[in-house]
């Protein structure tokens, strides 16, 4: 029979899914609107259609935060990637303008 996991890491994960979750939609997004504006699509088609997906990708990440086998692999991807997905999209939108 399994050990039952720790408070700590049930909370590690519920903030992982939550703020980690945030971070990659947030990053997702902005990438996303950035490289559909730039190839050519209205600005407010490219944010609805951003948006949309978004909800589906925080769905997703959160869910794979309590699914995953290690919760540093989930805070390194969610977090980590959330950050370079940002930093990529301030690089595209600085190329637009």
């Amino acid at each position: 029979m399994a050990t039952p996991p720790s408070r700590w890491t049930i909370a590690s994960r519920i903030a992982a899914g939550l703020l980690g979750g945030y971070a990659f939609t947030w990053g997702f997004i902005a990438l996303g609107i950035g490289l559909l504006f730039a190839a050519q699509m209205e600005f407010h088609d490219a944010e609805a259609l951003g948006y949309i997906v978004g909800f589906l990708v925080f769905l997703m990440a959160f869910l794979w935060a309590f699914s995953a086998a290690s919760v540093k692999r989930v805070w390194l991807v969610l977090a980590g990637g959330g950050a370079l997905m940002t930093s990529a999209a301030s690089l595209v939108q600085h190329a637009i303008l």
